[in-house]
């Protein structure tokens, strides 16, 4: 196969998962770092999971910088955009990650339909869709919602990742591409970690493997399977009919509590370290104010969010693999790549 896909953000978990299972499909993948130093650890990293790298070729791109980006896409047929701005905090001035979600995504949206590229593929999120709602509301969220950014509870994150797919969008049907645009809206995302870097829905797991998460909170997360986000990204990319259209992926919604049993259950030496009990809802944020991970998520606490993701299941053509699967896949790798401790023998 001698077509070229274009994947933004390619060191990145779901950027590494996307380039791995394109090169499994025999695609030519040019892969975008920040410094092209980071090359040979991101081509290590995929030829020690089975990719032949052979097809495998870098170009630097900055989120921020016009520089590149109409380069990067010759002889490209399809855009893989995964690069995000990543911040362990929440920056207490939300532009610095409001302004490189959208001007990046201006920048490949903008240089991918200058140079005819057949589809693009938005790396989006639920973050995009089910925000800022009345919290009595219980009907699953669809493709059709978006975060009401002047609601209750969203933050900078939030913010940054709804305002870039409306910028995506904005900018496909500006060029007359609509049709040329889809985009992937995953909850949390698991699964195996392809080197040490644990990203942001692993370093829950690795919280509550190491027992720092004594008791939890009435906070509820979506799972989805990093093996599925990117199967669906390369579904999205050729199928004709997905043009156009948004796709929530959720494997199901789950607390903290049931988070900590899929680990006990997949890893019985753990079984000590996870969460006993909740903790009532004020002394959560109470908790919040002197740990970040809980003050980010304080508007969360005692809503459930669902998600309607039958679209992206028949799209996938397949069921999703399991929360407890992707789940302890990303416990296993963890301990793996040594991020936890292991237990006393």
């Amino acid at each position: 196969m001698t077509d070229r896909v274009l994947v933004t953000g390619i060191s990145g978990f779901v950027g590494g998962h996307v380039a791995l299972q394109l090169l499994e499909a025999g695609y030519l993948v040019r892969g975008s770092v920040r410094d092209l130093r980071k090359a040979d650890k991101v081509r290590a990293t995929l030829a020690r999971h089975g990719a032949d790298v052979s097809r495998l070729e870098f170009a630097a791109l900055d989120l921020m910088d016009d520089a590149g980006w109409a380069q990067a896409m010759a002889g490209v047929r399809y855009l893989q955009h995964v690069a995000s701005p990543f911040l362990v905090r929440l920056p207490r001035d939300k532009n610095e990650l409001i302004r490189p979600a959208i001007e990046g995504t201006t920048r490949a949206l903008e240089a991918a339909f200058a140079s005819k590229v057949e589809r693009v593929v938005l790396t989006s999120s639920m973050a995009a869709i089910m925000y800022g709602h009345d919290k009595a509301r219980t009907a699953p969220f669809t493709a059709t919602d978006w975060t009401n950014l002047e609601g209750r509870g969203v933050n900078a994150y939030i913010e940054s990742k709804a305002l870039a797919e409306k910028a995506a969008w904005a900018i496909a049907d500006r060029h007359g591409r609509r049709g040329g645009l889809a985009t992937i809206n995953p909850g949390g995302i698991f699964g195996p970690l392809l080197d040490d870097d644990p990203g942001t829905s692993a370093t829950l797991i690795i919280r509550l493997l190491d027992g720092s998460v004594p008791a939890a909170a009435r906070v509820n997360l979506i799972a989805i399977d990093v093996r599925d986000v990117a199967a669906l990204h390369l579904r999205a990319m050729v199928v004709p009919e997905a043009g156009g259209h948004r796709f929530p992926m959720s494997a199901g919604t789950f607390s903290l509590i049931e988070y900590g049993h899929m680990l006990a259950a997949a890893l019985p030496a753990y079984a000590s370290r996870m969460p006993r009990f909740e903790v009532p809802d004020w002394l959560a944020r109470l908790a919040g104010a002197i740990d970040p991970d809980m003050r980010d998520n304080l508007g969360e606490i005692g809503y459930v969010k669902r998600t309607d993701a039958l679209d992206a299941k028949a799209l996938l053509g397949r069921p999703f693999i399991s929360a407890p699967e992707a789940v302890a896949a990303t416990a296993r790798s963890a301990i793996e790549h040594g991020l936890v401790k292991r237990p006393a023998a």
